[in-house]
């Protein structure tokens, strides 16, 4: 099943995707408010997620996807979330091209160890159709299209669609500017849903593309496939949780191979849009912070 979290007025619910339906699950469980909800009943009961929801779809009421379109949130909301970097050979390109230090970047290409970075706090996270953020002191900005994994106390429980956005002429000056070219108001969103590992039984083998628009008109457009990471979501989690206090939800972010050419520099007023086969489609603005 697929997971999304709306807006019932005030209040937050979470709805379950199956094939042609959509269903409010906290109309029928209050309990389950949120997909943390959801993760957190399956591992008390031993479960996975898809078959504690299936318990409640009998009493859920159904939702149109027109309404759940217009009404959704972010769909999970991480206290953490980490991202990986040099996970495809077009990646690794690209930070040896923007990079004064190039060689570092070949050596974590063929390194044991991957590059596991944090990447964003909840404040720091949106959602689908809200604005993502480029900082106004850098001049080349890009989107990064990625599959992200999202763990439940360390294991993964399902898959969803992020954005990592990136200041590549500030990262490119110096790699210890790293964190000031990722970590920033807006810097990333994520959506439009979770997928439950039983939806999506081969992450490394999933269709992703991005186009941005601006003023009414496409700019930019690529697509990939997962096939191409040099790394597995299992080994990168295996690092990220690597004697580290991790929290109850986090999400990681695994890498992209969809790149911009070196010209184009993301801009406010752009909007971006995020396909990854099985997951669906994850569009945010662009705005300055």
């Amino acid at each position: 099943m697929r997971y999304q979290q709306i807006a019932r007025g005030a209040e937050r619910h979470l709805v379950a995707e199956t094939t042609d339906q959509h269903y409010d699950l906290t109309a029928a469980k209050p309990e389950l408010e949120s997909f943390r909800d959801l993760a957190r009943a399956a591992s008390v009961t031993d479960e996975t997620i898809d078959e504690i929801a299936r318990g409640a779809l009998d009493d859920a009421s159904e939702l149109d996807a027109e309404t759940v379109a217009d009404e959704r949130l972010l769909p999970v909301a991480p206290e953490e979330v980490w991202a990986a970097g040099v996970t495809y050979e077009i990646s690794e390109q690209a930070r040896q091209e923007e990079s004064d230090t190039p060689d570092m970047y070949v050596d974590v290409y063929d390194a044991e160890r991957p590059e596991v970075f944090f990447k964003a706090t909840p404040s720091r996270t949106v959602g689908p159709d809200e604005d993502v953020g480029v900082r106004a002191d850098s001049q080349w900005n890009v989107p990064e299209p990625e599959l992200g994994i999202v763990l439940y106390r360390g294991d993964i429980v399902g898959y969803t669609v992020g954005n990592d956005v990136s200041s590549r002429d500030i990262e490119g000056e110096n790699p210890l500017y790293l964190p000031q070219a990722k970590v920033y108001d807006r810097c990333c969103s994520l959506g439009p849903c979770v997928a439950s590992t039983d939806d999506i039984p081969d992450p490394h083998d999933l269709s992703m593309s991005m186009s941005i628009t601006r003023d009414g008109e496409e700019v930019y457009t690529g697509e990939t496939s997962t096939i191409q990471m040099v790394r597995t979501c299992e080994e990168l989690a295996d690092y990220y949780t690597r004697h580290n206090a991790v929290p109850e939800l986090a999400v990681l972010l695994t890498g992209t191979s969809i790149v911009p050419s070196d010209d184009f520099d993301l801009a406010a007023g752009d909007e971006v849009a995020i396909d990854i086969e099985g997951i669906g489609t994850l569009t945010n603005g662009v705005r300055t912070v």
